[in-house]
Order: C-alpha cells, then structure tokens, then sequence
C-alpha cells in the first residue's frame, strides 16, 4: 500500500532571512564609514569612544539581523538604515559640494549608499511582517517616520559637521583700501582670522557673514561701511575660512566669537571703545544680535536675514501659517534637539529675547521681500522689544539687500549707525 503525503507548505521569507550575508555586509560598510566619520576628531579617548559605540550598535543591529523575528528585525534595520543614511547625506553631500572628492566625501556617500539599503529593507521588512489588511498604514506610518527623522537628523549632522570654506581671493586691497590681516582669539581658545580697515571716525563695526562662507561674502559690506569712516573688521567665524575650531551653522557660538572681535577692537588706538556697533548677515546676523544681548560693548545691531537660531525662534510659524506651522514647529523641534545632541555648543537664547534684552541699545532688522519669513520673523522680535525698527526690502532675496538697493542700504544703514553711534569727539 502506498502512501501519499503533501509537499510542505511554501514559506515567505523576507530578504534579510533569505540572505542574512549581503545584508551583513552592508551593515559592515556603513559601520565602516560611520565610524571613520564619528571618529576622525576631537581629543584621541574621544574618538575612541565614538568608534566603539559605532561598533557596538552595529553589532546589535546585526544580531537582530540575524536572529530576530520580522517584526523586531524590520524596524531595527530601518532605523539603522535612518541614522547611517542621516550621517552620509549631512555629511558627504556637503563636503562633496564644497570641497570635491576627499576620504570624508567618500566615507559619507558610502554611509548615505548603505544607509539607504538599510532603510528600504527594513521598511520593506517591517510592511510584509503586518497583517494584510495593515500593510497600508504601516507603509504609510513607517514613511513619515522615515521621512521627518531623515529630515532633522541630516539638517543637524549638517549644521555640525561643516566643511571649511575658502576665503576669496579679492582681497580689501584690490578695492582700493589700505587693510591689515589680523588675528585674534576667544575666551575659549579659538584664534579667528580676518581684515580690518581703520576707522577715520574713532567709530567701529563688526561685520559677520552667513554660515557656510566666509569674510569675503561681506566684502562688499565692508566697503561701503569703511567709505563712511567706520573702522571694520571682517572675520571668518569659527571652522570657516582661516579661522580655527569647530564651525556650527546655525551660530551657536556667535556670542565668544563676536565678543572677541569686540575685544580686537577695543585695543585698536583708532577706535573709541564707546563707539563700536555690529553689522552682520543671516547667521552673522543672529550672532551679533545674540552677542549684544549680554555685551553692553556693542551699542547698536545691523542684522539682516535673521530668523532663527533656535527652535523657540520659530513662534511665529503657528500665527503665520497654522495647522502647517504647528507642524513645522514639531518638525523643527525635533531637529534642534537633534543638534544640541550632536555639539558641543550650548543653544543660545532666543533671538526675541536677545532684542528685549538690547533695549534700550537700538536694532536694525533688514528682511528680505521676497522671503515671507523673514518678515514674520522680524515682526515677532520686535514684539519682545518695540524700539526695534524694521527695513523690508522689496524684491529682494536673502541677504541681497545691497546689491539689489545699494544707493538705499547705505543711506539706511549709515543714518542708523550715525544716530546710534554718535558723532566723533570734537
């Protein structure tokens, strides 16, 4: 008698069951990268710590790779894949950007290649582990996930792991005037590198440029101040251009590096040490606001497209736009708490606070027409502090207000700083 038996039963197998190699492998590359991103500065016990730690969550996530059910294995690789793909995209498209092809730029896009691996299979993974009837929402709710956490942790990789910029190479001197290459450091140890022009009129300004560029982004600027009379001293902030340490841009260490260009200036012969204002762009903008608020040295501020060093900053979002500003705050939140994680710098107060706290030391903010928050912006920092006057250039961009009204930006910016400055002693 014969006996008849059934072929066992096909079972589904995911991809990283399937094949648990190629997916070990990947994870081997982005350990790879990721640790020779994390670890190629600071103090050597640091670097050590930050290699090690890489490694250990590395070896985790394989072990879950290996042996976990689809459901914890999914979400594990995809959140893996999210915070590889995060170090890569904030740091190897930059530098990639900037400085062309360098081991950084090669080591971030193999993080940014792997981590995007990670990400798919896991999200993959994790959708084929629910229910039939869930999968929909569970692809849904693992993309909005993905796509919020991508979002803030490569704005914050970004904003921290900065590639230097080079300084330009038109010099003061080749727009006709007489300057001197100085340096000088900050209560922390940095020492930054700029240009000053002397005063004529015993008066002074420290002008700052935006993130991720560097003091010949404001030469313009300070020609047009030093045709004045105003002494100017142009410098790269920290990690940018010539001057030393660790750039952050989003300008978290704008008060040491404002103060000490302040301190610079109060040792030049042809400065009254009274008379010193600060003129500075987007992030050099905020930076100089953020620095006169606990420097009484600067008796007035020049600050144009400023918005927003901090998650606070961003208040006006909800009034301006809604349920979408909410939103956009929650988001936003997220990411500054991301940075705070990933710095060393400490966030600063927020730029309404700085303005109330200037008062009554007078404000200049210029905002640009064409950006619609720059002006909410502005309007919600004078609110803290109404002696705060407000300029809003039409048709213009972001930090484009002398190029595109130059006649109207000197007249402006001149009677300001006259105003708050004061004539030289008789």
């Amino acid at each position: 008698m014969s006996v008849r038996t059934r072929p066992p039963a096909a079972v589904e197998v995911s991809p990283t069951v399937r094949g648990p190699r190629p997916w070990i492998g990947i994870l081997c590359a982005a350990t790879a990268a990721v640790g020779f991103l994390t670890g190629r500065d600071g103090t050597p016990g640091w670097q050590v710590v930050r290699v090690a730690l890489t490694v250990a969550v590395a070896v985790a996530v394989g072990y879950i790779i290996l042996r976990a059910s689809a459901p914890v294995r999914g979400p594990a690789t995809a959140a893996a894949g999210v915070v590889v793909t995060a170090v890569g995209a904030g740091t190897g498209l930059p530098h990639l950007a900037k400085v062309g092809w360098s081991a950084v730029t090669a080591a971030g896009v193999l993080a940014l290649v792997c981590g995007t691996a990670l990400l798919v299979g896991g999200a993959v993974v994790t959708v084929r582990a629910a229910h039939r009837w869930w999968r929909l929402p569970v692809a849904l709710a693992v993309a909005l996930v993905a796509v919020v956490s991508l979002w803030s942790g490569t704005v914050a990789v970004a904003a921290t792991n900065v590639p230097r910029t080079a300084v330009g190479p038109t010099t003061p001197g080749e727009r006709g005037l007489a300057y001197d290459d100085v340096t000088f450091p900050t209560t922390d140890g940095v020492r930054l590198s700029g240009w000053y022009l002397a005063s004529t009129n015993r008066a002074a300004v420290v002008l700052l440029h935006g993130a991720g560029s560097t003091r010949s982004a404001v030469l313009d600027h300070a020609v047009v101040l030093a045709r004045l009379g105003y002494g100017v001293l142009l410098f790269d902030a920290r990690g940018h251009g010539r001057s030393g340490g660790r750039a952050m841009d989003l300008g978290w260490y704008g008060d040491r590096d404002v103060g000490a260009a302040v301190s610079y200036l109060r040792t030049r012969l042809d400065v009254d040490g009274a008379r010193i204002g600060a003129v500075g762009l987007s992030m050099g903008g905020e930076e100089v606001l953020g620095a006169a608020a606990t420097d009484p040295r600067i008796r007035a501020v020049v600050a144009e497209g400023a918005t927003n060093r901090v998650a606070a900053d961003k208040a006006f979002l909800s009034e301006a736009y809604g349920v979408r500003g909410r939103v956009q705050r929650g988001i936003d939140a997220l990411t500054y708490a991301v940075t705070d994680a990933l710095t060393a710098a400490h966030p600063p107060v927020t730029l309404r606070a700085a303005a109330r706290a200037m008062a009554p030391r007078p404000v200049l903010l210029v905002t640009a027409g064409d950006v619609p928050d720059e002006g909410h912006a502005a309007r919600y920092i004078q609110r803290g502090n109404p002696g705060v006057r407000i300029w809003e250039v039409p048709d213009s961009g972001h930090t484009r207000a002398l190029r595109t009204h130059p006649d109207e930006w000197r007249q402006r910016v001149s009677a300001f700083l006259a105003a708050a400055l004061g004539p030289p002693p008789a």
